[in-house]
C-alpha cells in the first residue's frame, strides 16, 4: 500500500489527469461502434468540471475527435474493469437495450474481508440509507418506500490472510448493488471507504484525500472490486458490433499484488480462477 506523500494525488495513487496517450494501453477492443477499455481503479468515467482530461469520457473525446460519446456502461471510481463507450447513438441505444433486457452477463472480482464459506445468493432489497451519514449509500432496507430488488451471487475462490478472492455474479443492476450486499454478509468490499468499517471515513477522503488516517483504516487505497467480464447475448442490429460477443479485462494489477502480498493466492486470471499462466495485465492493447 503506498504511503501518504510518496507519490499520491489527492484521490489516491492515480493520475487526477489522463493523458490521452495512455488511452491505447488501456483498449481491449475497439471498433466503428465501441471502444471497450480496462478502466483502472480511480478513474472517473463521467465528465466532470475538473477539465477533459480529468475523466475517462473526456480524454478519449480529445483522443478521438468526437465531441459526442456515449457511455453505454460505467463503474464507480475505484471500481476497475470493463468500460463500453459507443461512438454513435445506435451503437449505444443497442448496447443500452441488452442492458434493459437482461441480455447481459457480468462477472465481476473483488477482494471480500474475512473468509467466506461458500456459495451464496443474496436476495435482498435495496434502498437509499436513511439513518447513515453518507447520503450515497445503499443498505437492504425491505421495508423502505424507494426498496428494489436486487440478487447478487459470491463465489468464493481462494481465501488467505483474513480475506477472500470471490467470483461476483449480479443478476440485477442497483446502484452500490455488489458492495452493499457484500456488506449485508458481513463481508464487505476490502478497502470500501463507504461499506468498510465506517462511512464517515468516505467523508474524510472527499475532504482531505487519502491520508494516514485512511491508511490505518482500510487495507486499500480503493475498494478491491474488478468488473472482470460483459458478455452480450442479443439480436443482430444496425450496430455491427451489437452482437453476441464478450469482453474480458485482466485483474488489476493493484488487485493482483494485494492477492499474492496479502493473501498468499498465486495468480487469478480474468475470470477469477486461480490459474499461473494468465496473471499480468495485457501488454498490448489497440488505439481508441
Amino acid at each position: 500500500m503506498t504511503a501518504p506523500g510518496a507519490g499520491v494525488a489527492r484521490f489516491g495513487p492515480v493520475p487526477e489527469s489522463i493523458d490521452p496517450a495512455d488511452l491505447a494501453a488501456w483498449t481491449v477492443h475497439a471498433d466503428a461502434d465501441v471502444v471497450v477499455f480496462d478502466k483502472p481503479g480511480g478513474v472517473v468515467c463521467h465528465p466532470s468540471k475538473r477539465g477533459p482530461c480529468s475523466s475517462l469520457v473526456g480524454a478519449v473525446r480529445l483522443a478521438t475527435g468526437r465531441e459526442t460519446l456515449h457511455l453505454v456502461s460505467r463503474l464507480d471510481r475505484e471500481t476497475s474493469g470493463i468500460v463500453i463507450i459507443a461512438r454513435h447513438a445506435a451503437a449505444a441505444r443497442a448496447y443500452q437495450m441488452a442492458f434493459q433486457r437482461r441480455q447481459v452477463a457480468k462477472v465481476y472480482l473483488a477482494v471480500l474481508e474475512g473468509t467466506l464459506g461458500g456459495e451464496v445468493t443474496v436476495d435482498q432489497p435495496l434502498a437509499r440509507d436513511r439513518d447513515g451519514p453518507v447520503g450515497i449509500r445503499m443498505a437492504v432496507d425491505p421495508a423502505a418506500p424507494d426498496a428494489k430488488a436486487a440478487r447478487t451471487h459470491f463465489t468464493p475462490l481462494a481465501t488467505g490472510g483474513g480475506y477472500t478472492l470471490a467470483r461476483v455474479v449480479p443478476l440485477t443492476g442497483r446502484m452500490h448493488q455488489i458492495r452493499a450486499h457484500a456488506a449485508w454478509l458481513g463481508h464487505p468490499v476490502a478497502g470500501d471507504k463507504i461499506y468498510g468499517p465506517d462511512p464517515r471515513l468516505y467523508l474524510d477522503f472527499i475532504r482531505d484525500g487519502w491520508s494516514a488516517q485512511l491508511q490505518a483504516a482500510l487495507p486499500h487505497h480503493r475498494h478491491l472490486l474488478h468488473a472482470a467480464a460483459l458478455t452480450f447475448d442479443m439480436p443482430e442490429t444496425d450496430a455491427a458490433s451489437a452482437v453476441a460477443r464478450s469482453f474480458t479485462a485482466p485483474v488489476a494489477a493493484d488487485m493482483v499484488a494485494f492477492c499474492r502480498e496479502r493473501m498468499g493466492v498465486g495468480d487469478v486470471d480474468a475470470r477469477g480462477v486461480p490459474f499461473p499462466s494468465v496473471l499480468a495485465p495485457s501488454a498490448s492493447r489497440g488505439a481508441p
